[in-house]
């Protein structure tokens, strides 16, 4: 792989999502210096088309997010994990589509990345570009599958990772952590008050912040879900693509990698997308609803990779559903746990409740009147079910127990 020409040449700088005030290149921006707020990339693209185009991605054989890498905040090739992040199945799901009579109906399951999870993509890229500064040491907040991609990447290219999780984060999560030899502070709080610790601990020791949420170069990574949905359907993107909500960063990053294939003339248009939140962790769709600006609550659902009450990229993914003409809808814990049995049962797709939630809120965009079933739409599931199975548990039955005599088995099948 050749070495890449320098990310501040292929970048005019960054964007305040706040108040738009426009910043010069840094090397490691957090915040508007003019408001506090989170930034965007503005990328060169009238530069990037130069040289990127669809014969280029067809001469490349990798099938992970590196293929991409002119559009990445990456300096060196060096910093590049060796572990295959991206390249995840876009399935067609037939029995799906006729259960529930959609035409066009797919399923990108971003489980099966190298930690089980979507955020994979964000921590390729975040551990590259901090080791392309040089750091050290890395830091994040997470309700879990944040961190396990941070450490598991980071073990894969020597980063130290230092990672803070609320007490109630799942045990197979935590213990993913550990056993990347990760450094893990369990936080007696709830997810607004970890993430608080964890920048107050950045600011003070100086660690490579690999929060999303205040990271810009983090949601580029995400945007490779889009471009590659885009390049499996011949860069004729869904009408709508439908993905689950917590702090903000995966909608706002599937609008921005749609948008640059867009703005880089490789598709025609963006799709419409919806954005899919709990209805026990809903701020986004209330502000969406009232057209009020954004207000904190007190999160309670199950389904814990979105059970956040306190968006931090929110202004991101409030821009991105409206720019894209989509919306927001909730969903019951009760319809995540349905969605987790009818994506399993129906597609061999095993998915973690804030991972399904969008395939439930396929139900609910339809019931509002705004899908159509001859539309094309995909449903990208965020995480793998084993993250959590004791979330997967509560969503089914129990096994039956049997004595070993083939008597014992037929009495119950036959009361089956």
């Amino acid at each position: 792989m050749t070495q890449l020409e320098p990310k501040s040449a292929r970048m005019l700088g960054f964007r305040c999502v706040a108040c738009d005030a426009t910043h010069s290149y840094e090397p490691q921006p957090y915040r508007c210096s003019s408001c506090g707020g989170i930034l965007d990339v503005i990328w060169d693209d009238e530069r990037i088309a130069r040289s990127f185009s669809r014969e280029l991605l067809r001469s490349r054989r990798e099938r992970n997010i590196w293929r991409y890498r002119e559009l990445l905040p990456v300096e060196s090739t060096r910093h590049l994990t060796p572990l295959r992040v991206g390249g995840t199945p876009l399935y067609t799901v037939p029995a799906l589509r006729r259960r529930f009579d959609f035409e066009s109906l797919w399923v990108k399951d971003d489980g099966l990345n190298p930690t089980g999870s979507y955020k994979d993509r964000a921590s390729a890229v975040g551990v590259a570009a901090a080791l392309d500064a040089g750091a050290r040491v890395g830091a994040c907040a997470s309700t879990g599958n944040a961190a396990s991609s941070f450490a598991g990447l980071g073990a894969s290219m020597g980063l130290e990772t230092i990672l803070f999780l609320p007490g109630f984060a799942p045990a197979p999560k935590v213990t993913q952590l550990l056993v990347y030899g990760a450094r893990v502070f369990s936080v007696d709080g709830d997810y607004d008050q970890t993430y608080d610790l964890c920048e107050q601990a950045i600011a003070r020791y100086g660690w490579y912040n690999r929060n999303a949420a205040v990271n810009p170069f983090l949601v580029e990574g995400k945007k490779t879900a889009a471009l590659e949905i885009a390049e499996d359907l011949d860069f004729e993107p869904p009408d709508v693509c439908i993905a689950s909500v917590g702090d903000g960063c995966i909608v706002s990053s599937l609008h921005k990698g749609f948008h640059q294939l867009h703005s880089l003339a490789l598709t025609t248009r963006v799709p419409r997308l919806i954005g899919v939140q709990a209805a026990a962790a809903d701020p986004l769709v209330r502000a969406f609803e009232s057209g009020e600006a954004l207000r904190p609550l007190r999160a309670g659902s199950y389904a814990d990779s979105i059970n956040v009450g306190t968006p931090r990229n929110g202004l991101k993914a409030l821009e991105a559903i409206r720019r894209s003409g989509g919306a927001f809808v909730r969903v019951e814990d009760d319809a995540i746990r349905e969605a987790q049995r009818q994506l399993a049962r129906g597609a061999g797709v095993f998915g973690e409740p804030a991972g399904v939630a969008a395939f439930a809120g396929l139900h609910a965009a339809r019931e509002r009147g705004l899908l159509g079933p001859r539309e094309r739409i995909v449903v990208v599931v965020s995480g793998n079910g084993l993250k959590d199975v004791e979330g997967a548990r509560s969503a089914v039955g129990s096994v039956t127990p049997v004595r070993a005599e083939i008597a014992d088995l037929r009495q119950h099948l036959e009361r089956a």
